[in-house]
Formats: C-alpha cells, structure tokens, sequence
C-alpha cells in the first residue's frame, strides 16, 4: 500500500511555515534541507525543519488535506503543530524519521496516564 503525505515545513526560529504534500516524505524533506528548488517559498525561508505530518492512503486526501491547512489562519496551524509536536522538534530528516528517544517505560506510564485521564 503507497502512501502520501501532507506536511509542515519551518525555518530555524518557527517564523515562516510552508505546507506541503508529497509521496515520498524522506526524499521531499531531503530537498527542502538542500534547497534543490532555487526561488522556491522554502528556498527562499529556509523551511528546512519537518516539525509536523499526516500519513494518508490515497494522495487525493493528502492534497484535500494541504489545501485545507493551507486555508487555516496561522494560530490555528501553530495549534495544528503544538497539538502533535509541543516542543517543534524535528520529526523527519533526508536520513529518515526521527524517533522517540524516551525510554519505553517513560512512554508505558505517559500511555497509561493518558487511558486513566480518558476514562
């Protein structure tokens, strides 16, 4: 099953924020980093950090999705971001997805919390 992907691009201080959709989100974010697109938005911005992601099925909804958030005021995309990823770390790179480096029992107790505050 392929998958496609609608994503959030920013620079160094989270001032500029670029969305975009691909099927291919390593080798798409590989060039954001490399600036291969000379004058593009993020060229010129420096988008160069993935600090937030949705994975679709069909590409269809990854672009239905794009253009949404496109559509949404800039506080509503920050919530869209902190919502996911509070601390705007860096979820993806040209080298592939960043993972989680907190200790699986860290992450056992924040799940179990998480269940008993939903119940």
């Amino acid at each position: 099953m392929r998958f496609a992907y609608t994503y959030i691009m920013t620079n160094k201080y989270h001032t500029t924020l670029y969305t975009g959709c691909t099927n291919d989100l390593i080798r798409r974010v590989g060039e954001h980093k490399t600036h291969r697109y000379k004058g593009s938005f993020s060229d010129r911005y420096n988008c160069e950090y993935c600090v937030y992601y949705e994975e679709f099925t069909s590409y269809q909804a990854a672009i239905d999705r794009e253009n949404a958030i496109k559509h949404m005021k800039r506080v509503e995309k920050i919530q869209l971001i902190e919502n996911k990823n509070p601390e705007w770390k860096e979820l993806v790179t040209e080298k592939g997805f960043v993972r989680d480096k907190t200790p699986w029992s860290e992450r056992v107790k924040e799940v179990m919390d998480e269940l008993m505050k939903n119940q």
